[in-house]
């Protein structure tokens, strides 16, 4: 198994008086095999677990996609804001397992030798993203198929399709995703990268329905968009929702997505919101508080099945690292409270 488990309490300052996540969350223990994973997930389900946290530390999807990296540092800053919240009645830490992160140490020091201006070592990144897809895959279709929710969190877009494909292979139809995000990543199939998990997840059969919210018709490049039309999916542009009443636009959004009828996916770009240290760093985003509603009405859908939080990248603050982690740290935490809060709303 390429998976690393999580150490909680490492990540906990202890406070007399005081219980932090950190002290409370339960943790998947070092994982041998394949059959040792299952039985692990199948004993935490029995437990009363309901979400997975998982973490992949990577960035080698970006620059493959000729971006920047730094990506492979979010789930790390996640870890420092989520497990250092209190633990009390408000929050349903007893639903969380923390599975671990996905190994890609090896992948990811090959991939920062490699150079995406370099034809050639370009094609090398995209097919380490490949196999960052399988180890990926490998984690997240068990818990699936054991019934869990997912909230996968570090890395970059690239990893939407091994959560759909994994998605639809354990409910066995086609699936639907619901994407805040100004690029559509919807590019051409050239070999895997940030840019194009939903349009091969869409070719591999595994992606039925598909909506853009606030997509930016100005950073997509017009094939793109071609393929987003000829596929039948569609879109909100980013202008019209600055001139769109909101909570409007969010019933709008979840009556779409209820609408389909099939397994449902969140994903969360952070480049789509204001500020957030990102590949892509955006100073005309989103607010926050439309990402947390969002994450929160689709989590309430009685067949959403997970959250990605892709693309943080910590070290890209304009103000340096330290100032990213926090960024991040508050961020990435907070839309994981709001999946916690949505799920908790589901009718029985």
């Amino acid at each position: 198994m390429f998976l690393t488990p999580i150490d909680s309490a490492a990540w906990v300052t202890p406070r007399s008086g005081e219980v932090r996540l950190g002290q409370t969350v339960n943790c998947l223990p070092e994982i041998a095999d394949v059959h040792a994973y299952h039985q692990a997930i199948q004993k935490a389900w029995e437990n009363g677990q309901r979400i997975a946290i998982v973490g992949v530390p990577e960035s080698i999807g970006p620059r493959a996609n000729l971006g920047r990296g730094g990506a492979e540092h979010a789930f790390s800053a996640a870890l420092k804001g989520l497990l250092a919240l209190q633990s009390n009645p408000m929050i349903a830490d007893h639903e969380l397992l923390m599975v671990g992160q996905v190994q890609c140490d090896d992948l990811q020091q090959q991939g920062d030798a490699l150079r995406n201006t370099d034809s050639g070592e370009l094609a090398l990144l995209r097919e380490l993203c490949e196999r960052l897809d399988q180890r990926v895959s490998q984690v997240l279709l068990p818990l699936f198929e054991g019934g869990f929710d997912v909230i996968l969190i570090g890395g970059g877009h690239n990893n939407a399709y091994p959560l759909l494909t994994a998605l639809q292979q354990a409910s066995g139809e086609p699936v639907g995703a619901v994407n805040l995000d100004p690029h559509a990543d919807f590019r051409a199939r050239e070999g895997r990268h940030s840019g194009n998990g939903f349009s091969y997840a869409y070719m591999d059969g595994a992606l039925a329905h598909y909506h853009v919210v606030g997509l930016h018709e100005g950073k997509n490049n017009a094939e793109s968009l071609k393929q987003l039309v000829d596929a039948e999916f569609t879109y909100r542009s980013v202008h019209e929702l600055y001139c769109t009443d909101w909570t409007l636009e969010l019933e709008a959004t979840a009556a779409k997505a209820e609408a389909w009828h099939v397994p449902l996916g969140i994903e969360i770009d952070v480049d789509a919101l204001h500020g957030v240290p990102a590949s892509a760093i955006n100073f005309n985003g989103l607010p926050v508080a439309n990402a947390y509603s969002l994450v929160e009405k689709l989590a309430s859908l009685p067949r959403t099945r997970y959250l990605h939080l892709a693309e943080a990248a910590p070290s890209l603050h304009p103000a340096g690292r330290e100032a990213g982690d926090m960024a991040c740290a508050q961020l990435l935490s907070e839309l994981v409270l709001a999946y916690l809060h949505g799920f908790q709303r589901r009718a029985p």
